[in-house]
């Protein structure tokens, strides 16, 4: 069931600004500017103190302040409790609750995703999913990388991706994320 979005505000990070929408039961979406899938704008009021949106921002101040990497040394989740109400098909919002449990400073792959789910072939479907995830960072679908550990697709650009992880701890098998060209 869809919900309407009854609020949304914009949330500054160091990785840009970034559109937070709420609705009556969570923050139902948190995209980056320009970043994929951005739903342009928003049917809904600025309501900069809608209670879901305020514990957001609190949330995304101490994440940014050094929760990320302080959750990642105690292998717990980015300090988000936040009610989060994002709008998808339900096969969408099972993949996006399999992100919520990866820790900060951990990675996975679309692969053992796709297993713990119990679709064993269905790493796209499940890459396809992510990357409609709507609520950036929160739901850190940041922390999936290609079966080989390579930086592979984000909505809002590789290089917040690799930024998101470093700020975690997160350890890369690999850094790269094209061959490198001869010159």
């Amino acid at each position: 069931m869809k919900h309407a979005y009854v609020a949304q505000a914009r949330v500054d990070t160091p990785l840009g600004s970034m559109t937070a929408a709420a609705t009556a039961h969570g923050i139902a979406g948190l995209w980056f500017d320009g970043q994929s899938h951005h739903p342009g704008p928003l049917d809904a009021p600025v309501d900069e103190h809608n209670p879901y949106i305020e514990q957001l921002r609190r949330e995304m101040a101490a994440y940014w302040a050094g929760g990320g990497a302080k959750a990642a040394s105690h292998g717990t989740r980015a300090p988000f409790t936040v009610a989060l109400d994002p709008q998808g098909t339900p096969f969408q919002r099972r993949v996006w609750r399999a992100l919520v449990a990866i820790a900060a400073g951990r990675t996975d792959h679309y692969g053992a995703i796709a297993e713990r789910l119990g679709v064993p072939n269905g790493a796209r479907a499940v890459g396809a999913a992510i990357g409609r995830n709507p609520v950036s960072i929160v739901i850190p679908c940041h922390r999936v990388l290609g079966s080989d550990g390579a930086l592979t697709g984000y909505a809002g650009g590789l290089e917040r991706k690799s930024a998101l992880l470093a700020h975690e701890g997160a350890r890369l098998a690999r850094e790269q994320t094209a061959p490198a060209r001869a010159t």
